[in-house]
């Protein structure tokens, strides 16, 4: 009762501007933000702006956050990749297609190049790809998809503009959700435990898919 009598007085004194049409300040929005993360009924006494404009608010200030950090930040100032180290690049990547971004990187490390994890990933998506091995891997799917799982993390932004960690667990045949959690901090012990309550009691699939983010 008393957030659902501030927020009617908060969206009050918005009405009485000198506007026709309100105009909401920044502390509008963030009131609005923040109500959104604390109050499970905040959609039925919002009535100045719809609800999607107040997740719309609430992803622009996530954007904003992170665009100012990263401003903050000082950059290493790497040189720029040569076309010898490119072609090694997408030669790994032809003759290895199974190897991630991690594999390479440790590769190129021991031939005495020093290059981030994350500049190898962006150059490995430009490597030209033959279409034949992407032919056999969607038959493979085809003809096992009753003995696949696939695994995989996505993030989700909070209202302090910090990342949740979804963790889940899908079967291929009829993309039925098996397990899924949520955490701050991802470790490889936390993902084992995951694996072990979404596959109980032996009772793992034949393969299991994930990718090499």
């Amino acid at each position: 009762m008393l957030l659902e009598n501030l927020a009617l007085r908060q969206q009050l004194a918005v009405l009485k501007h000198k506007h026709p049409k309100p105009k909401l300040s920044p502390l509008d929005k963030i009131f609005w933000v923040l109500a959104r993360r604390f109050w499970s009924t905040w959609k039925q006494a919002l009535i100045v702006v719809t609800p999607e404009t107040v997740i719309r608010w609430h992803r622009a200030g996530f954007r904003l956050y992170w665009s100012l950090i990263s401003r903050t930040r000082k950059r290493a100032g790497r040189n720029q990749l040569t076309k010898e180290i490119r072609d090694l690049i997408f030669g790994m990547v032809a003759e290895n297609p199974t190897w991630g971004a991690p594999r390479i990187h440790g590769e190129l490390l021991m031939l005495g190049f020093d290059l981030s994890e994350r500049t190898i990933s962006r150059w490995m998506k430009r490597a030209p790809r033959d279409p034949e091995p992407a032919r056999r891997w969607l038959a493979f799917l085809h003809n096992h998809r009753e003995a696949i799982a696939a695994m995989d993390f996505f993030t989700v932004p909070t209202v302090t503009f910090s990342l949740l960690y979804c963790f889940f667990v899908i079967h291929h045949d009829r993309r039925r959700i098996l397990h899924f959690n949520v955490t701050c901090h991802p470790t490889s012990a936390w993902i084992v435990q995951q694996l072990r309550e979404a596959f109980p009691y032996q009772s793992g699939p034949r393969f299991l898919v994930f990718d090499h983010d």
